[in-house]
């Protein structure tokens, strides 16, 4: 193994390649840079086509499209919402801060989603929604999931934030629930720095969606002229997005299938760089199942156990690769506490989230500086290897 670093690997990049700046122009120079103007409906009916939504609603991020899908259930106090632990706090947060309580279930082993064997046995007479996360874009068993809401008279919101552009069992995440969640965040893979969008696939809250968006008025009817002035009429708040977040997105959009294609043969060579380490049982690759089809949104190893991920976390840093752990779970976080939760409830969630360690995944990485990433991860784990056996 050579003793020279690497130049510094960036863990993201976002792909700036179509006509972002052109579309930025035009939005500028049209005088109507607010929201809702020719960009953001144009994102939006990209995204229904596309996707097979009946309507969808560009909002300022995921949080607020997620804050909007738990007005929309109605969710009070008393009500409770069954979600996974290992996940963004946005995820919770829009359940707490109706007073509802997030219900946390366990996670699968192979996919890292939210197991849903699990789900029903966590249904109370409280139970209002269920709330699954499209894990690293690969899709959760929603057939299931769908059948206990139906049988329960449960909503459910999918929380897709990473999973723009995936399919399960060839439907789009986001497209199966009676509500999903889009990110555009600057970490995602199409991107406007901050963005989101609210999927509405049961026509009949599509109305008071645009309400709640619109800071709780029917503004949304006066424009379409079925009312001859608009007025508040219920609780909403700000969620349209900047016109010109939208511009820089649609070009983004319009390259849905290169940057899947670019993402996807970053993710195939580190199957392949990989492969001979999970051979030997130094680590475990990415579990996509045969019924889904991922959108290359991240790229994980787990390592054997804590000290190991951070041990390779260590050493990949110092040889200037940015790899980096992700959630800390939220039920052990202080807020889950308050919700009643200890560090020991959900064991596969505790387990995965000091094991698992992501790694630098972006359109322009190069098959060299890849090569070398899979160079170093081998050097530390043969190190590890012998030290065993010295042991």
């Amino acid at each position: 193994m050579s003793s020279s670093t690497p130049a510094r690997i960036p863990f993201n990049r976002p792909y700036v390649g179509g006509r972002e700046m052109h579309y930025v122009g035009q939005a500028i120079l049209s005088s109507g840079i607010g929201g809702d103007g020719r960009f953001t409906k144009d994102c939006a009916a990209l995204l229904e086509e596309r996707f097979g939504i009946h309507k969808v609603l560009m909002t300022p991020s995921c949080t607020a499209s997620l804050e909007m899908a738990a007005m929309l259930c109605d969710l009070k106090p008393g009500d409770e919402v069954i979600l996974p632990s290992y996940t963004f706090v946005s995820t919770a947060s829009c359940v707490v801060r109706l007073g509802a309580t997030p219900v946390f279930v366990d996670i699968r082993e192979d996919t890292l989603n939210l197991d849903e064997e699990l789900v029903e046995r966590a249904i109370t007479s409280r139970t209002k929604a269920i709330l699954p996360v499209h894990y690293a874009g690969v899709g959760c068993h929603m057939d299931r999931l769908m059948e206990i809401a139906a049988e329960h008279n449960l909503y459910v919101i999918e929380d897709a934030a990473q999973g723009v552009y995936a399919d399960y069992r060839g439907k789009s995440l986001g497209s199966i629930g009676h509500l999903g969640t889009y990110s555009f965040h600057d970490t995602k893979n199409y991107v406007c720095g901050e963005g989101g969008a609210l999927c509405i696939n049961s026509p009949e809250l599509a109305e008071r969606a645009e309400i709640l968006r619109d800071k709780g008025t029917n503004r949304s009817r006066f424009l379409r002229g079925l009312v001859d002035k608009y007025t508040w009429v219920d609780v909403g708040s700000s969620y349209v997005p900047s016109e010109i977040a939208c511009a820089f997105l649609y070009a983004q959009l319009e390259m849905l299938e290169e940057i899947d294609e670019r993402r996807g043969q970053v993710y195939d060579r580190y199957n392949e760089l990989l492969k001979p380490l999970a051979e030997t049982g130094a680590l475990r690759l990415p579990c996509v199942p045969e019924d889904c089809r991922t959108n290359h949104h991240l790229y994980y190893v787990l390592m054997p156990d804590a000290a190991t991920r951070n041990a390779l976390l260590d050493h990949l840093r110092a040889r200037g690769i940015a790899a980096v752990f992700h959630y800390i779970p939220l039920h052990s976080s202080p807020m889950g506490q308050q919700c009643g939760y200890n560090r020991h409830d959900l064991p596969v969630t505790d387990f995965v989230s000091e094991r698992l360690l992501r790694l630098p995944l972006y359109c322009e990485l190069s098959a060299e500086n890849q090569q070398l990433i899979a160079e170093e991860i081998t050097f530390f784990c043969e190190r590890q290897g012998r030290k065993r056996l010295a042991a």
